[in-house]
């Protein structure tokens, strides 16, 4: 049971967590024991930032100069108007003395949270060595380290016969060079993906993602219970996905081009924050391998421990042909690779390279974050700590008649905010839940297909008492929101 900060009791059932001790030289480094601050005031950080910056700062100023400067394609600045200047662990401080417990955790890349000092110890290291920053895709002691770490920690099926390939620093690049590489290996232009998918911004991710028009991509219907594409949900609706699939496939008329690879989010997060079915992901890998078609699994968001397992496809004992990775993998810094089967690797030289695919930092960052999660057990952690506050979340739900449904897994979880008449998606209600936990002071952002999914992405050293915060800030903040709609 969490015990919120309103003193009001949220079950979630299971036994009482230990919070994840860091190790001495990290535990010197922060120095100060973790606290909650009150739910909307600027009061004690969970993480023990503490004190305001240096000097003032005009967070209006920088605010209204970024307005005039930035391109209106600016996303998460428009809904959460804040200035960062001091982070750490969950906590974000603003400009202007505010703190706030992140859940949005750089939309999943900071596994650890805010400059965990594992991670600024091993930059550091980077820096203080006089090593090269940029190398290109040279061979470096740093490199091998992060390799070596990745290597280690990969299905065992795919890392006894696996090839990386380091690309651009954003995940949507890894995506690229994915399709580029399966569509190379099999001389084939098709693709498989899946209704719902996002797999980046760059073109060819987009056209593997959900509303994307004429493309040479073939839209699969990807289960769901709340919104089943065939309206009865549960392990039929993930049979008959998997049974339109299979015969889409094999009809001479069905129209589909020669599949290169299949792409799937074993979690499909702006999609919705939508779990795959273990047993429907199990015959997507028998269907693709029957026909020789490479899986690609995106475990861009999920990946290094986010879902409870420290890869999404972990949960179904799937071993992809290709993983694309990035986010969390960079331990905050910028960095993205595709690890595939060593009979995929048909690339000529130069085939897909990019100037920032050496980055020195990210590596070491990306190496420290790695083993911290490995040797802490954090994706155990997090599928039960995930576990608990679902469970309590399914008892608010309960309460509230405008939560359609919560789903997720792991740390990576979603609650659809519905008309409660009409059950239609509801996202002007979502947008104001939003707003009212930002005055809260908790960070949350919105995903689904209509926007109306609230998104809870927190750092995986989550501690009980810190999801007791931020689930009583929620609490407050959709009954909140929902008078403030109707």
């Amino acid at each position: 049971m969490f015990e919120t900060q309103s003193g009001r009791a949220i079950s979630a059932g299971g036994p009482t967590l230990v919070a994840v001790t860091e190790p001495a030289a990290a535990a010197a480094a922060t120095g100060i024991p973790p606290q909650v601050p009150s739910r909307g005031s600027p009061g004690p950080d969970p993480e023990g930032a503490g004190g305001g910056p240096e000097g003032s700062v005009a967070p209006e100023g920088i605010l209204g100069r970024q307005a005039q400067r930035e391109s209106a394609a600016r996303t998460y600045a428009r809904s959460l108007p804040i200035v960062p200047v001091r982070a750490r662990g969950l906590t974000i401080e603003g400009a202007d003395g505010r703190r706030y417990l992140d859940c949005l955790s750089g939309a999943g890349s900071l596994a650890l949270g805010h400059n965990h000092p594992v991670v600024l110890e091993a930059i550091r290291g980077v820096l203080d060595s006089g090593a090269p920053l940029h190398v290109l895709d040279l061979a470096t002691p740093v490199k091998d380290a992060f390799t070596t770490e990745l290597f280690a920690n990969l299905p065992p099926g795919l890392a006894a016969d696996a090839r990386i390939q380091f690309c651009g620093p954003a995940g949507t690049d890894a995506v690229e060079a994915a399709l580029k590489l399966v569509r190379t290996a099999t001389g084939r232009p098709g693709l498989l993906a899946f209704t719902g998918a996002y797999h980046g911004m760059t073109a060819g991710a987009l056209d593997a993602s959900g509303g994307a028009p004429g493309v040479r991509v073939t839209r699969l219907p990807y289960p769901q219970e709340l919104r089943c594409p065939f309206g009865v949900g549960g392990p039929e609706g993930a049979e008959l996905s998997a049974r339109w699939t299979e015969n889409l496939l094999d009809d001479p008329k069905g129209g589909v081009p020669a599949p290169a690879g299949m792409i799937v989010e074993p979690v499909q997060g702006e999609g919705g924050v939508i779990p795959a079915p273990d047993g429907w992901l199990r015959r997507m890998r028998e269907i693709t391998a029957a026909r020789g078609i490479p899986l690609i699994a995106d475990e861009v968001q999920t990946g290094v421990g986010r879902t409870g397992a420290f890869w999404g496809v972990d949960h179904a004992g799937v071993v992809p042909d290709v993983m694309v990775l990035s986010k969390a993998i960079g331990g905050s810094l910028p960095l993205a690779v595709i690890v595939y089967r060593a009979g995929l690797d048909v690339w000529a030289p130069g085939a897909h390279a990019g100037t920032f695919r050496g980055n020195q930092l990210a590596m070491a960052a990306g190496t420290a974050t790695l083993a911290f999660v490995r040797e802490n057990r954090l994706a155990e952690r997090a599928a039960v700590l995930g576990q608990r506050m679902l469970a309590a979340l399914h008892g608010l739900a309960c309460g509230h008649s405008c939560i359609g449904e919560v789903r997720g897994r792991g740390l990576m979880i979603g609650v659809e905010l519905v008309d409660p008449d009409t059950g239609a998606a509801a996202p002007s209600l979502a947008a104001a839940v939003r707003q009212e936990c930002l005055d809260r002071g908790l960070i949350v952002e919105l995903g689904g297909r209509h926007g109306a999914v609230v998104r809870l992405l927190p750092p995986l050293t989550l501690t009980d008492e810190q999801a007791a915060a931020v689930l009583d800030r929620l609490a407050d903040a959709i009954p909140a929101a929902a008078r403030r709609t109707h």
